[in-house]
């Protein structure tokens, strides 16, 4: 078992995303907290905006409950839009969002590391908040690349090493995990510090951008709902979230509680 359960293929195949649930709740709590920063799923469309134009055929590669997916068909009214996530939970969450929203895009099921898609089928691709959970992110980059036609973009997000280090703090003041400010950062194969090497391998760096999100959780109860979701620290059993929240609320200073996170964007080309 990796230290790093981002890197853990037992748990990325099972426990993390199973279900839609733990995602669904984790950016439930992010987004509550969020004070500053731009919305991701956005700057993700005007990003391809700048290189791509209706009737494209776009990839959304490890596309999670699809909330960059829905963005990209409404904004950039793509002619085939194929949304691909290893998990047939989150996919179906996709397929329910994407009716829903009265869109119009298909599913597929597969690792980003194979994707079952010919060559040179697309004129662009995203990879968000995915390709950390590779030991070898780099070749996510090639199937993306060997995807992309000559001249297609990708648009590969990640954040910071350090993301949300002050929550580390706050878990290791509760002790609810002793450890947690030595814990390896969940982004420490692919994050802002390594994209632009790593997106060099394959493709043509075009564009880099590096945002500061500021979160801020308002109080006990916000901040256990993030912390019973997140898989990065070992926390010893205390029940569900309202009993974490109560020992939050015993041991903690008085709230807010602030923290923040670099999310990094590349954006790139197949030459």
């Amino acid at each position: 078992m990796s230290a790093n359960p981002f890197l853990d293929p037992a748990l990325v195949h099972g426990d993390l995303y199973c279900t839609d649930d733990r995602l669904a709740e984790r950016t439930r709590a992010l987004r509550q907290a969020k004070i500053a920063g731009r919305n991701v799923a956005q700057v993700v469309v005007d990003l391809l905006a700048q290189r791509t134009s209706p009737g494209a055929v776009v990839l959304d590669i490890g596309c999670g409950r699809g909330t960059t997916t829905l963005r990209i068909a409404a904004s950039l009214r793509p002619r085939r839009l194929i949304a691909v996530d290893a998990s047939a939970a989150l996919l179906d969450t996709v397929r329910t969002r994407l009716a829903q929203a009265d869109e119009v895009g298909s599913a597929v099921c597969a690792d980003f590391h194979h994707l079952p898609l010919p060559d040179s089928m697309a004129d662009a691709a995203v990879a968000a908040f995915c390709l950390y959970h590779s030991t070898t992110p780099a070749a996510g980059v090639a199937e993306i690349a060997r995807c992309l036609r000559p001249g297609g973009v990708a648009v590969l997000v990640t954040k910071s090493l350090d993301s949300y280090a002050e929550l580390d703090h706050l878990v290791q003041a509760a002790n609810l995990d002793p450890d947690a400010v030595s814990q390896p950062s969940l982004y420490e194969s692919f994050h802002s510090g390594n994209l632009v090497n790593i997106a060099a391998t394959h493709l043509a760096v075009l564009d880099v951008l590096h945002e500061q999100h500021v979160f801020e959780f308002a109080d006990a109860t916000h901040l256990a709902r993030y912390l019973a979701t997140t898989p990065k620290y070992r926390i010893h059993p205390v029940g569900g979230p309202a009993d974490l929240a109560a020992i939050l609320r015993k041991r903690l200073p008085v709230p807010p509680y602030p923290t923040r996170s670099t999310v990094s964007y590349a954006l790139a080309a197949r030459p």
